[in-house]
């Protein structure tokens, strides 16, 4: 059974700082992309942040570059996402999602149940 927990979420002020977790079990991890996904209330749920299998630098939605830093440890099963500059349009929940494609386009799709993130004074 796949599982893709998520921890790291909080209240934090704004220009404050705060890393997510994602420890991932039941997959093969190293295969698998990992994105982040953020949903304000009343919004449609927006991909922030995303990285390959074999890891890498990623790649951000316009709104966090350069805040926000995704990252993998795949001897721990575990995707990061550190955010700095926190701002309170950041507000949302926070969801990891693993993603393991094949040539053919079929794909294999899995979600965490989100953390909470706030920002505010």
């Amino acid at each position: 059974q796949v599982q893709l927990v998520e921890s790291g979420g909080g209240l934090v002020q704004p220009g404050g700082s705060l890393r997510l977790s994602c420890a991932a079990s039941g997959l093969e991890f190293s295969r698998y992309t990992m994105k982040w996904y953020r949903q304000a209330p009343d919004k449609e749920r927006e991909e922030v942040a995303s990285i390959r299998g074999t890891g890498g630098s990623g790649d951000y939605a316009d709104s966090v570059k350069g805040r926000f830093t995704i990252s993998r440890d795949n001897t721990k099963n575990t995707v990061f996402l550190q955010m700095n500059s926190l701002k309170p349009e950041d507000t949302a929940v926070y969801y990891c999602y693993a993603r393991l494609m094949w040539i053919t386009g079929a794909a294999i799709e899995h979600w965490g149940q989100g953390t909470q993130v706030t920002v505010s004074s």
